[in-house]
């Protein structure tokens, strides 16, 4: 059995000594040397002004690459929104990462378009519909988000305040566009109109 360790531990230290397990709501260390392919989990990059408002600058998940090489941003953070594994990429073995690098930038575009609406129910919807995408599967309802975000969280990404991300997704869930089930959110397939916010 595994234990999850808040500090990164090898999962299998006689196998594979750049595999590590981080719990949710841990940071990932980070330095200009490595980076992270994210091998299970969902992770977000952030940095914060000044007045300590919190600024997402991405969410990430299987497969994904993130680290401090990829920013220029001071301060710099990589949060665990799930319990995370990952795997470390010395700065030689980055060549073998193309690919990764490649949906970073698109995945970067995808979120900026996603952050820069500014009808804060469209930027909802499209927030949404994308994590759906990303990190959802199929259930009789509709398309579950596999990852728990606050209603704070959500504010920080599509810049709003925490009080109008909760009435706005109280509007959402009186339309059917969305529904609640053990704290995952559910998209409706119903909502047609709705899901012209795609990207």
């Amino acid at each position: 059995m595994t234990t999850v360790l808040s500090f990164p531990s090898p999962l299998h230290p006689s196998n594979d000594i750049n595999t590590y397990l981080f719990s949710r709501h841990s940071m990932l260390p980070y330095s200009p040397d490595f980076l992270w392919q994210i091998e299970s989990g969902i992770v977000r990059t952030l940095t914060w002004f000044e007045d300590g408002s919190v600024v997402t600058l991405g969410l990430w998940g299987d497969g994904d690459i993130v680290g401090s090489a990829l920013s220029t941003m001071n301060p710099y953070d990589i949060e665990c929104l799930t319990d995370v594994k990952v795997k470390k990429l010395p700065r030689e073995q980055w060549h073998e990462a193309t690919e990764a690098m490649v949906l970073h930038i698109q995945r970067s575009e995808e979120f900026l378009k996603i952050v820069h609406c500014k009808q804060i129910e469209s930027a909802l919807l499209q927030l949404l519909n994308w994590l759906a995408k990303r990190f959802g599967r199929a259930v009789d309802e509709g398309q579950r988000i596999e990852m728990r975000l606050t209603h704070q969280e959500i504010a920080e990404i599509i810049g709003a305040t925490r009080v109008t991300i909760t009435r706005t997704l109280s509007n959402l869930k009186k339309q059917g566009v969305i529904f609640v089930h053990e704290r995952f959110m559910i998209l409706s397939p119903d909502q047609q109109a709705f899901w012209h916010y795609e990207i």
